[in-house]
């Protein structure tokens, strides 16, 4: 396949302000998470105004998670996790792992195609994902991103209504297309910026490999891996930039359409 199309070319290390030493406390993070909630906006990014970048991780937990949490562990990095219900039941002990890391989401009880069912099944998904993904981890659940990106208004408000906001996300590493590492890791150096949120799967061999590249990468370029929250906290997105969705983020890539009515694709 071939590769997104080139980007420009990354701030030089001491563009811009530097990724804060402390980041928000967890009740800065809270905050600002109910701030984007009663937006009733999908997240697709941070603000660009500091050299923060948040890794997150679909379908998980899987064989590959512990892996995952190794090299994030010795980069000393944080990422997030959005988790699927059946995949809990499988690896019931990983989610309180990878709460140690950064953050946990819902990613539904089954990953389904949201906008194809009724409205019960779909606020169902939601539910007993949030619930699996919490009761896993034993801590509160205020993310969601839906299976494939694929969203509808009354998707976005369900997720509201369980106390959680909807994150997409900026770069997509293409590794649910591609099994070659060195594309994955490529194409990610050429969108990352500062604020992206970028799209990966912990149950693939090849993420996990494209991830030992891209770690050091970001630690020379001075981006530093944080979750979803704590980037959120410290360099929220612009109500310009949730007005404008995915349009609205420092850099996007090509990559599997997302079908919403609010999606740009």
């Amino acid at each position: 396949m071939t590769g997104p199309p080139p980007a420009p070319a990354l701030a030089p290390p001491a563009a811009g302000r530097p990724a804060p030493r402390v980041l928000p406390a967890a009740s800065g993070q809270r905050a600002e998470l109910a701030r984007l909630r009663r937006a009733d906006r999908p997240v697709y990014c941070g603000g660009d105004r500091r050299r923060l970048v948040a890794l997150t991780f679909d379908d998980g937990p899987g064989p590959y998670t512990r892996l995952a949490l190794k090299e994030l562990r010795a980069a000393h990095a944080h990422a997030t996790f959005f988790l699927v219900g059946r995949s809990i039941r499988a690896f019931p002990r990983r989610p309180l792992e990878e709460k140690h890391v950064g953050a946990l989401g819902d990613h539904t009880a089954t990953h389904p195609f949201l906008p194809a069912l009724t409205a019960r099944a779909m606020r169902r998904q939601l539910a007993e994902g949030q619930h699996a993904a919490q009761h896993a981890a034993g801590i509160a659940v205020r993310l969601f991103r839906p299976p494939y990106g694929s969203f509808t208004p009354a998707v976005t408000a369900a997720a509201r209504h369980l106390g959680m906001v909807e994150v997409l996300w900026s770069v997509d590493s293409g590794d649910s297309l591609s099994g070659d590492f060195h594309v994955l890791a490529a194409r990610m150096r050429r969108a990352i910026r500062p604020g992206a949120i970028v799209l990966m799967h912990e149950n693939r061999g090849q993420t996990i490999r494209a991830l030992r590249s891209i770690l050091p990468w970001l630690r020379r370029h001075r981006l530093r891996p944080v979750s979803v929250p704590e980037l959120l906290a410290a360099d929220p997105p612009s109500r310009a930039q949730l007005r404008a969705g995915e349009a609205g983020c420092p850099a996007i890539t090509s990559g599997p359409a997302r079908r919403s009515s609010r999606s740009r694709r």
